[in-house]
């Protein structure tokens, strides 16, 4: 079985859009409501049919490796506490970003280094996942790109980077609401990820 996939690449945090789908699974709806939330009732507010689907998937998969406490959390908490276990179930579902926190930016703290060096970082640690699982290899040039750009994005997102143009390491403080749900659900790991600068 792959240790890594590309399914990051599909989109970053999407606050607002995960805050509805967050309320929506607090609900726990049918696969019939589901589906007439987002096709009917256009929850997630797209233009195209198709890219909600693709979207609400995505948050779903990402959401699904949280509990209900964090749905509430997530649908109805401060900005940074939404995003802050957004970004919990985003290191959950995705190896290759849990990854790149703990391999490549962890080192450049550690290194007391200021800033990523993007294209650079991201091809070493792709070679470096190869060798973890040789699947990776096989990802389009297009692919690996659009991955770094999401990762990017996910990192300028949650504050851990001032922004996806400087990429200057900016380690956030967590919340206590989102440190106590983690703790109390031995989610250390996550947590230790997410506190990358202590």
């Amino acid at each position: 079985m792959s240790v890594y996939n590309a399914e990051i690449s599909a989109g970053s945090l999407m606050i607002p859009e995960s805050r509805r789908i967050a309320k929506l699974l607090l609900a726990h709806p049918t696969k019939e409501q589901w589906f007439e939330a987002l096709k009917l009732d256009n929850v997630l507010q797209k233009k195209s049919p198709a890219t909600a689907r693709r979207q609400a998937r995505l948050i779903r998969n990402r959401l699904d490796t949280l509990n209900d406490t964090a749905w509430a959390l997530i649908a109805d908490g401060a900005q940074e506490v939404t995003t802050q276990l957004l970004m919990a179930a985003c290191i959950k579902h995705s190896r290759i970003l849990a990854d790149f926190m703990r391999d490549v930016y962890a080192g450049h703290l550690r290194r007391l280094e200021q800033h990523l060096s993007p294209s650079k970082d991201w091809e070493t640690f792709l070679a470096e996942c190869a060798q973890r699982d040789p699947d990776v290899a096989n990802f389009s040039v297009t692919t690996k790109a659009k991955m770094l750009q999401v990762v990017l994005r996910v990192l300028a997102e949650a504050k851990y980077l001032d922004s996806t143009r400087t990429v200057r390491l900016t380690p956030p403080h967590l919340h206590p609401a989102v440190v106590r749900f983690l703790k109390q659900n031995d989610e250390l790991a996550v947590l230790s990820t997410m506190e990358i600068s202590r």
